[in-house]
């Protein structure tokens, strides 16, 4: 189950009362709404074909890979598919690679992803073990889709770009210091990576107003 706007705001409200950022940026930019994704392997696959392409890029892929794997892209169908298929479907090779991968191990049952660990940082190994699914792709699966409330995804820029600014720093602060920054936030350092992304949209957006 993903975070509710009730768990995001009752997180950030106890984020706020132990770091006095959380509070300006609040006041400036609001609560954030709730990011929902799909629980299971087609999240995944989705995330494997939109790697490096547009968003209408990727629904034309899925589209295609619909049309010539089957609409439900079955794990053991999307296996058994010959990489020209895939191929012609849009997919590079290196995502072929990475979606047979994926396929294979749900297919064979090596990760079940109703039953991923409770553990985070084993989830996170589990997953990573799939070729193409780096470290990022599954704190945002686990974020995201199972709504795990302490997932801090700190090798992402815009986490990495607001947690700066959050904190005054001069500058970018890389993944690891991202990480350290964040370790008194627990348990609610998901919320915390949802309301950088919402505050670094709204700086977006603002500087893209017309004045």
């Amino acid at each position: 189950m993903s975070l509710s706007a009730k768990q995001i705001r009752a997180s950030l409200d106890a984020l706020a009362a132990i770091e006095p950022a959380f509070q300006h940026g609040l006041a400036a930019f609001g609560y954030p709404p709730p990011r929902i994704r799909e629980r299971g392997y087609q999240t995944l696959l989705r995330t494997i074909v939109g790697q490096q392409v547009s968003v209408a890029a990727a629904n034309a892929i899925w589209t295609r890979l619909e049309r010539m794997v089957g609409a439900a892209l079955a794990p053991e169908a999307v296996a058994a598919a010959p990489d020209d298929l895939l191929r012609a479907a849009g997919l590079s090779r290196q995502k072929v690679a990475y979606a047979k991968s994926l396929a294979d191990h749900v297919a064979s049952g090596s990760i079940d992803f109703d039953r991923l660990p409770a553990d985070d940082e084993e989830a996170i190994t589990r997953m990573t073990a799939i070729k193409g699914i780096g470290r990022w792709s599954a704190e945002i699966y686990l974020l995201f889709a199972e709504g795990r409330g302490d997932i801090w995804p700190a090798g992402d820029l815009a986490v990495q770009i607001e947690t700066g600014r959050l904190m005054g720093l001069a500058e970018r602060p890389s993944e690891g210091e991202t990480r350290r920054i964040a370790q008194r936030w627990s348990p609610h350092r998901g919320a915390a990576a949802i309301f950088t992304w919402h505050s670094y949209s709204a700086r977006l957006n603002a500087a893209r107003a017309p004045v």
